[in-house]
Protein backbone atom coordinates (compact mmCIF):
# COMPACT_ATOMS: atom_id res chain seq x y z
CA UNK A 1 0.00 0.00 0.00
CA UNK A 2 1.20 2.94 -1.11
CA UNK A 3 2.05 6.32 1.42
CA UNK A 4 -1.02 8.07 -0.34
CA UNK A 5 -3.21 5.19 -0.55
CA UNK A 6 -2.98 4.79 3.32
CA UNK A 7 -3.60 8.32 3.68
CA UNK A 8 -6.56 8.41 2.03
CA UNK A 9 -7.98 5.12 3.96
CA UNK A 10 -7.32 6.68 6.99
CA UNK A 11 -8.86 10.02 6.39
CA UNK A 12 -11.81 7.61 5.46
CA UNK A 13 -12.39 5.74 8.09
CA UNK A 14 -11.68 8.16 10.25
CA UNK A 15 -14.68 10.62 9.36
CA UNK A 16 -16.69 7.78 9.85
CA UNK A 17 -15.86 6.97 13.00
CA UNK A 18 -16.53 10.91 14.49
CA UNK A 19 -19.65 10.38 12.54
CA UNK A 20 -20.49 7.62 14.81
CA UNK A 21 -19.26 8.96 17.64
CA UNK A 22 -21.18 11.91 17.24
CA UNK A 23 -24.49 10.02 16.28
CA UNK A 24 -24.19 7.88 19.63
CA UNK A 25 -23.34 10.95 21.81
CA UNK A 26 -26.40 12.79 20.65
CA UNK A 27 -28.62 9.42 21.17
CA UNK A 28 -28.19 9.19 24.62
CA UNK A 29 -27.27 13.57 25.30
CA UNK A 30 -30.57 14.84 23.46
CA UNK A 31 -33.86 13.93 24.98
CA UNK A 32 -36.22 15.27 22.25
CA UNK A 33 -36.40 13.16 19.50
CA UNK A 34 -37.14 15.84 16.73
CA UNK A 35 -34.09 17.59 18.12
CA UNK A 36 -31.73 14.47 18.40
CA UNK A 37 -32.39 13.23 14.80
CA UNK A 38 -31.63 17.33 13.32
CA UNK A 39 -28.55 16.33 15.15
CA UNK A 40 -27.80 13.67 13.97
CA UNK A 41 -28.70 14.60 10.44
CA UNK A 42 -26.55 17.50 10.65
CA UNK A 43 -23.54 15.86 11.70
CA UNK A 44 -22.27 13.76 8.21
CA UNK A 45 -23.45 17.16 6.66
CA UNK A 46 -20.84 19.06 8.57
CA UNK A 47 -18.09 16.00 7.47
CA UNK A 48 -19.01 16.66 3.73
CA UNK A 49 -18.97 20.32 3.57
CA UNK A 50 -15.73 19.82 5.14
CA UNK A 51 -14.27 17.58 2.62
CA UNK A 52 -15.73 20.53 0.53
CA UNK A 53 -13.86 23.34 1.36
CA UNK A 54 -10.69 21.59 1.49
CA UNK A 55 -11.66 20.12 -2.05
CA UNK A 56 -11.89 24.55 -2.82
CA UNK A 57 -8.11 24.67 -1.35
CA UNK A 58 -6.77 22.38 -3.56
CA UNK A 59 -8.42 23.55 -6.70
CA UNK A 60 -8.50 27.01 -6.44
CA UNK A 61 -6.25 29.83 -8.53
CA UNK A 62 -4.97 32.03 -7.56
CA UNK A 63 -3.98 31.43 -4.40
CA UNK A 64 -4.39 34.58 -2.23
CA UNK A 65 -1.26 35.60 -0.82
CA UNK A 66 -3.22 37.42 2.56
CA UNK A 67 -5.15 35.93 5.17
CA UNK A 68 -8.62 36.50 3.16
CA UNK A 69 -12.01 35.98 5.61
CA UNK A 70 -12.79 32.70 3.67
CA UNK A 71 -9.01 31.04 4.90
CA UNK A 72 -9.60 32.18 8.27
CA UNK A 73 -13.35 30.57 8.98
CA UNK A 74 -13.49 27.95 6.28
CA UNK A 75 -10.09 26.13 5.29
CA UNK A 76 -8.15 26.39 8.57
CA UNK A 77 -10.90 25.20 10.60
CA UNK A 78 -11.09 22.51 8.13
CA UNK A 79 -7.80 21.79 8.31
CA UNK A 80 -7.66 21.42 11.78
CA UNK A 81 -10.72 18.94 11.96
CA UNK A 82 -8.59 16.77 8.96
CA UNK A 83 -5.55 16.83 10.88
CA UNK A 84 -6.64 16.21 13.98
CA UNK A 85 -9.15 13.71 13.84
CA UNK A 86 -7.34 11.32 11.77
CA UNK A 87 -4.66 11.09 14.49
CA UNK A 88 -7.32 11.09 16.95
CA UNK A 89 -8.80 8.03 15.23
CA UNK A 90 -5.43 6.39 14.71
CA UNK A 91 -5.23 6.90 18.37
CA UNK A 92 -8.63 5.55 19.55
CA UNK A 93 -7.84 1.70 17.42
CA UNK A 94 -5.63 0.40 20.33
CA UNK A 95 -8.88 1.56 22.77
CA UNK A 96 -11.07 -0.45 20.46
CA UNK A 97 -8.56 -3.98 19.70
CA UNK A 98 -8.82 -3.82 23.95
CA UNK A 99 -12.51 -3.35 24.54
CA UNK A 100 -12.82 -6.09 21.49
CA UNK A 101 -10.28 -8.42 22.89
CA UNK A 102 -11.96 -8.03 26.54
CA UNK A 103 -15.06 -8.82 24.90
CA UNK A 104 -14.29 -11.64 23.07
CA UNK A 105 -12.62 -12.93 26.24
CA UNK A 106 -15.64 -13.06 27.71
CA UNK A 107 -17.54 -14.77 25.41
CA UNK A 108 -15.38 -17.45 24.82
CA UNK A 109 -14.77 -17.83 28.43
CA UNK A 110 -18.56 -17.59 28.92
CA UNK A 111 -18.87 -15.36 32.00
CA UNK A 112 -22.52 -14.78 32.89
CA UNK A 113 -23.42 -11.07 33.02
CA UNK A 114 -22.93 -10.90 37.10
CA UNK A 115 -19.46 -12.06 35.98
CA UNK A 116 -18.06 -9.05 34.11
CA UNK A 117 -16.07 -6.48 34.77
CA UNK A 118 -17.63 -3.64 37.34
CA UNK A 119 -18.83 -0.26 35.46
CA UNK A 120 -16.25 1.77 37.24
CA UNK A 121 -13.63 -0.12 35.36
CA UNK A 122 -15.20 -0.25 32.05
CA UNK A 123 -16.02 3.55 32.86
CA UNK A 124 -12.36 4.47 33.49
CA UNK A 125 -11.46 2.56 30.35
CA UNK A 126 -13.97 4.59 28.12
CA UNK A 127 -12.51 7.99 29.84
CA UNK A 128 -9.17 7.09 29.43
CA UNK A 129 -9.80 6.93 25.49
CA UNK A 130 -12.15 10.00 25.15
CA UNK A 131 -9.09 11.95 27.16
CA UNK A 132 -6.19 10.25 24.69
CA UNK A 133 -8.16 10.85 21.37
CA UNK A 134 -8.98 14.74 22.24
CA UNK A 135 -5.36 15.40 22.37
CA UNK A 136 -4.73 15.85 18.66
CA UNK A 137 -7.30 18.59 18.56
CA UNK A 138 -6.15 20.52 21.49
CA UNK A 139 -2.46 20.39 19.87
CA UNK A 140 -4.00 20.67 16.48
CA UNK A 141 -5.70 23.80 17.82
CA UNK A 142 -1.99 25.14 19.45
CA UNK A 143 -0.03 24.73 16.36
CA UNK A 144 -2.83 26.22 14.11
CA UNK A 145 -2.73 29.48 16.61
CA UNK A 146 0.66 29.64 17.68
CA UNK A 147 2.69 26.89 16.81
CA UNK A 148 3.07 28.01 13.17
CA UNK A 149 4.45 31.63 14.41
CA UNK A 150 6.08 31.03 17.20
CA UNK A 151 9.72 31.47 15.44
CA UNK A 152 13.13 29.88 16.73
CA UNK A 153 16.29 32.06 15.99
CA UNK A 154 19.01 28.94 16.07
CA UNK A 155 22.29 29.37 16.71
CA UNK A 156 24.51 26.81 14.74
CA UNK A 157 28.61 26.30 15.08
CA UNK A 158 30.29 24.42 12.45
CA UNK A 159 33.88 23.59 12.36
CA UNK A 160 35.38 23.55 9.46
CA UNK A 161 39.12 21.96 8.98
CA UNK A 162 40.54 24.07 5.89
CA UNK A 163 38.35 27.48 6.99
CA UNK A 164 40.44 30.24 6.51
CA UNK A 165 41.42 32.36 9.16
CA UNK A 166 39.53 35.50 7.87
CA UNK A 167 36.85 33.40 8.14
CA UNK A 168 37.21 32.42 11.74
CA UNK A 169 33.53 33.39 13.06
CA UNK A 170 31.76 34.33 9.82
CA UNK A 171 28.09 34.12 10.20
CA UNK A 172 25.36 32.39 7.70
CA UNK A 173 21.30 33.65 8.40
CA UNK A 174 19.13 30.46 6.46
CA UNK A 175 15.76 31.51 5.80
CA UNK A 176 13.90 27.96 3.79
CA UNK A 177 10.47 26.72 2.77
CA UNK A 178 8.46 30.08 2.28
CA UNK A 179 5.97 28.68 1.06
CA UNK A 180 4.01 31.87 0.82
CA UNK A 181 0.18 32.06 1.20
CA UNK A 182 -3.05 32.55 3.10
CA UNK A 183 -1.07 31.12 6.06
CA UNK A 184 2.61 32.54 5.09
CA UNK A 185 1.32 36.20 4.07
CA UNK A 186 3.25 38.85 2.24
CA UNK A 187 3.55 40.81 5.70
CA UNK A 188 4.65 37.75 7.72
CA UNK A 189 7.55 37.22 5.28
CA UNK A 190 8.43 40.85 5.61
CA UNK A 191 8.63 40.35 9.20
CA UNK A 192 11.05 37.31 9.19
CA UNK A 193 13.42 38.90 6.92
CA UNK A 194 13.66 42.15 8.95
CA UNK A 195 14.39 39.94 11.57
CA UNK A 196 16.72 38.46 9.45
CA UNK A 197 18.86 41.52 8.61
CA UNK A 198 18.26 42.28 12.39
CA UNK A 199 20.80 39.69 13.43
CA UNK A 200 23.43 41.14 11.14
CA UNK A 201 25.28 37.94 9.40
CA UNK A 202 28.11 38.51 7.11
CA UNK A 203 25.78 36.49 4.34
CA UNK A 204 21.99 35.60 3.99
CA UNK A 205 20.90 31.88 1.90
CA UNK A 206 17.64 31.53 0.87
CA UNK A 207 17.20 27.39 0.42
CA UNK A 208 13.74 27.14 -1.94
CA UNK A 209 10.33 26.56 -2.05
CA UNK A 210 9.22 30.22 -2.22
CA UNK A 211 5.84 29.64 -3.91
CA UNK A 212 3.73 26.29 -3.33
CA UNK A 213 1.87 25.52 -6.50
CA UNK A 214 0.69 28.65 -8.19
CA UNK A 215 3.36 30.45 -10.72
CA UNK A 216 1.61 34.41 -9.80
CA UNK A 217 2.51 33.77 -6.37
CA UNK A 218 6.23 33.97 -7.42
CA UNK A 219 6.30 37.96 -7.84
CA UNK A 220 5.20 39.10 -3.98
CA UNK A 221 7.68 36.49 -2.67
CA UNK A 222 10.55 37.94 -4.30
CA UNK A 223 9.23 41.69 -3.16
CA UNK A 224 8.63 40.67 0.27
CA UNK A 225 12.20 38.92 0.59
CA UNK A 226 13.73 41.60 -1.80
CA UNK A 227 14.87 43.87 1.60
CA UNK A 228 17.54 41.46 2.79
CA UNK A 229 20.60 42.62 2.67
CA UNK A 230 24.13 41.14 3.83
CA UNK A 231 27.88 42.34 3.30
CA UNK A 232 28.74 39.62 1.46
CA UNK A 233 25.42 38.95 -0.42
CA UNK A 234 22.51 36.96 -0.67
CA UNK A 235 22.59 33.99 -2.49
CA UNK A 236 19.83 30.77 -2.80
CA UNK A 237 18.90 27.84 -4.33
CA UNK A 238 15.10 26.52 -5.97
CA UNK A 239 12.95 23.99 -4.71
CA UNK A 240 10.77 20.96 -5.74
CA UNK A 241 7.85 23.56 -5.83
CA UNK A 242 9.44 26.04 -7.55
CA UNK A 243 9.79 23.46 -10.01
CA UNK A 244 6.32 22.11 -9.86
CA UNK A 245 4.94 25.46 -10.39
CA UNK A 246 7.41 26.20 -13.43
CA UNK A 247 8.97 29.62 -12.03
CA UNK A 248 12.56 28.22 -11.77
CA UNK A 249 13.65 30.43 -14.46
CA UNK A 250 11.31 33.63 -14.20
CA UNK A 251 11.78 33.22 -10.38
CA UNK A 252 15.52 33.75 -11.13
CA UNK A 253 15.24 36.50 -12.97
CA UNK A 254 12.83 37.90 -10.29
CA UNK A 255 15.47 37.55 -8.10
CA UNK A 256 18.33 39.14 -9.60
CA UNK A 257 16.49 42.17 -9.78
CA UNK A 258 16.12 42.21 -6.10
CA UNK A 259 20.22 41.58 -6.16
CA UNK A 260 19.67 38.13 -4.78
CA UNK A 261 21.49 35.41 -6.73
CA UNK A 262 20.26 31.78 -7.59
CA UNK A 263 22.67 29.16 -7.84
CA UNK A 264 21.52 26.89 -10.39
CA UNK A 265 24.35 24.11 -10.89
CA UNK A 266 26.53 27.12 -10.49
CA UNK A 267 29.15 28.34 -7.55
CA UNK A 268 30.83 31.37 -6.14
CA UNK A 269 33.66 32.48 -4.25
CA UNK A 270 33.04 34.35 -0.83
CA UNK A 271 36.12 36.68 -0.72
CA UNK A 272 37.73 38.27 1.87
CA UNK A 273 41.26 39.75 0.84
CA UNK A 274 42.94 37.36 -0.13
CA UNK A 275 41.33 34.32 1.61
CA UNK A 276 37.67 32.40 0.10
CA UNK A 277 35.82 29.99 0.60
CA UNK A 278 33.23 28.45 -2.10
CA UNK A 279 29.35 28.64 -2.19
CA UNK A 280 27.67 26.23 -4.68
CA UNK A 281 23.79 26.03 -5.37
CA UNK A 282 21.46 23.13 -7.48
CA UNK A 283 17.72 22.86 -8.07
CA UNK A 284 15.92 19.85 -6.10
CA UNK A 285 17.55 16.79 -6.96
CA UNK A 286 16.19 13.06 -5.75
CA UNK A 287 16.95 9.33 -6.52
CA UNK A 288 13.21 8.87 -6.44
CA UNK A 289 10.41 10.13 -8.25
CA UNK A 290 9.34 13.23 -6.22
CA UNK A 291 5.96 13.91 -7.26
CA UNK A 292 6.12 16.00 -10.77
CA UNK A 293 9.83 15.47 -10.33
CA UNK A 294 11.88 13.15 -12.38
CA UNK A 295 14.50 10.87 -10.36
CA UNK A 296 18.48 11.88 -10.90
CA UNK A 297 19.90 9.07 -11.67
CA UNK A 298 23.61 10.59 -10.58
CA UNK A 299 23.16 13.11 -7.56
CA UNK A 300 25.41 16.50 -7.95
CA UNK A 301 26.81 15.10 -10.95
CA UNK A 302 26.00 18.88 -12.50
CA UNK A 303 28.33 20.28 -9.95
CA UNK A 304 31.38 17.80 -9.59
CA UNK A 305 33.71 19.76 -11.56
CA UNK A 306 32.45 23.00 -9.58
CA UNK A 307 34.11 21.49 -6.19
CA UNK A 308 37.27 23.01 -5.05
CA UNK A 309 39.41 20.14 -3.18
CA UNK A 310 41.65 22.63 -1.36
CA UNK A 311 38.92 24.95 -0.42
CA UNK A 312 35.75 25.00 1.87
CA UNK A 313 33.07 24.11 0.09
CA UNK A 314 29.59 24.83 1.51
CA UNK A 315 26.27 23.44 -0.42
CA UNK A 316 22.96 24.89 -1.17
CA UNK A 317 20.29 22.02 -1.92
CA UNK A 318 16.90 22.27 -1.08
CA UNK A 319 16.55 18.31 -0.47
CA UNK A 320 18.40 17.01 2.27
CA UNK A 321 19.12 13.25 0.61
CA UNK A 322 21.94 14.66 -1.23
CA UNK A 323 24.01 14.77 1.94
CA UNK A 324 25.22 11.38 1.11
CA UNK A 325 26.62 12.09 -2.29
CA UNK A 326 28.36 15.59 -0.70
CA UNK A 327 29.88 13.89 1.47
CA UNK A 328 31.35 11.36 -0.76
CA UNK A 329 32.38 14.14 -2.90
CA UNK A 330 33.97 16.15 0.06
CA UNK A 331 31.64 19.13 0.32
CA UNK A 332 32.40 20.33 3.91
CA UNK A 333 28.77 21.86 4.52
CA UNK A 334 25.48 21.33 3.53
CA UNK A 335 22.66 23.61 4.00
CA UNK A 336 19.15 22.59 3.40
CA UNK A 337 15.17 22.64 3.82
CA UNK A 338 12.55 20.87 2.56
CA UNK A 339 11.54 19.01 5.77
CA UNK A 340 9.79 21.41 7.67
CA UNK A 341 11.48 19.58 10.56
CA UNK A 342 8.44 17.35 10.02
CA UNK A 343 5.82 20.05 10.44
CA UNK A 344 3.81 18.05 13.36
CA UNK A 345 7.75 16.26 15.18
CA UNK A 346 6.23 15.63 18.72
CA UNK A 347 9.89 15.91 19.07
CA UNK A 348 9.03 17.14 22.89
CA UNK A 349 8.67 13.56 23.61
CA UNK A 350 11.18 11.94 21.25
CA UNK A 351 13.35 13.76 17.85
CA UNK A 352 12.15 10.25 16.51
CA UNK A 353 8.66 10.94 15.88
CA UNK A 354 7.95 12.68 13.00
CA UNK A 355 6.13 11.82 9.36
CA UNK A 356 9.35 13.09 7.80
CA UNK A 357 11.02 10.08 9.02
CA UNK A 358 8.92 7.41 6.31
CA UNK A 359 10.62 9.95 3.40
CA UNK A 360 14.39 11.01 4.75
CA UNK A 361 16.75 10.30 8.09
CA UNK A 362 17.80 13.85 7.66
CA UNK A 363 14.75 16.05 9.27
CA UNK A 364 16.19 18.72 11.11
CA UNK A 365 19.38 20.10 12.73
CA UNK A 366 22.92 18.88 12.51
CA UNK A 367 24.33 15.66 10.72
CA UNK A 368 27.75 14.69 10.40
CA UNK A 369 29.39 11.93 8.67
CA UNK A 370 33.22 11.39 7.24
CA UNK A 371 33.51 13.52 4.27
CA UNK A 372 30.95 16.86 5.44
CA UNK A 373 28.00 18.02 7.91
CA UNK A 374 24.60 18.92 7.08
CA UNK A 375 22.09 21.07 8.58
CA UNK A 376 18.96 21.44 7.61
CA UNK A 377 16.45 24.43 8.38
CA UNK A 378 12.85 23.73 9.45
CA UNK A 379 11.90 26.54 6.96
CA UNK A 380 9.16 28.97 8.07
CA UNK A 381 6.18 28.09 6.41
CA UNK A 382 3.67 25.11 6.21
CA UNK A 383 2.14 22.73 3.53
CA UNK A 384 -1.49 21.05 3.53
CA UNK A 385 -2.52 21.79 7.30
CA UNK A 386 -1.44 25.19 8.58
CA UNK A 387 -0.16 23.49 11.71
CA UNK A 388 3.53 23.06 13.40
CA UNK A 389 3.75 21.26 16.57
CA UNK A 390 7.37 20.23 17.90
CA UNK A 391 8.92 21.94 14.53
CA UNK A 392 8.55 25.57 15.24
CA UNK A 393 9.78 27.98 12.23
CA UNK A 394 13.02 28.23 12.18
CA UNK A 395 16.13 31.26 10.98
CA UNK A 396 19.34 29.56 11.05
CA UNK A 397 22.56 31.75 12.13
CA UNK A 398 25.56 29.50 11.29
CA UNK A 399 29.36 30.64 13.00
CA UNK A 400 31.90 29.55 11.07
CA UNK A 401 35.05 28.21 13.18
CA UNK A 402 38.06 26.58 12.19
CA UNK A 403 38.29 23.39 13.41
Amino acid sequence: MSFFAFIFLTLGFSQLYWAWRGVRLARRKIESRTLRWLVCAAIPAILVSTFASVAHEFARRPEPVHLTLGDALLTAPSGWWIASSMVGFLLAIPFAILAGARAVARLLRGRRRAELPLPDRRDFLLQTANVVTAVPFVAGAYGLFYGRLNLETVEQPVRLANLPAAFHGFRIAQLSDIHIGPFMPEEQIRKFAAIANALQPDLIVLTGDFVTFDAGTQFPVVEALAGLRAPFGVYGCLGNHDAWARVEDSISSLFAAAQVRMLRGTSVAITAGAEWFHLIGVDFQSRHRFGASAPVKRLLGNIETLIVRDRVNILLSHNPDTFDRAAALGIDLSIAGHTHGGQAALEFISPEIAPTRLATPYVAGLFQKPGGQLYVNRGIGTIGVPIRIGAPPEITIYRLERA
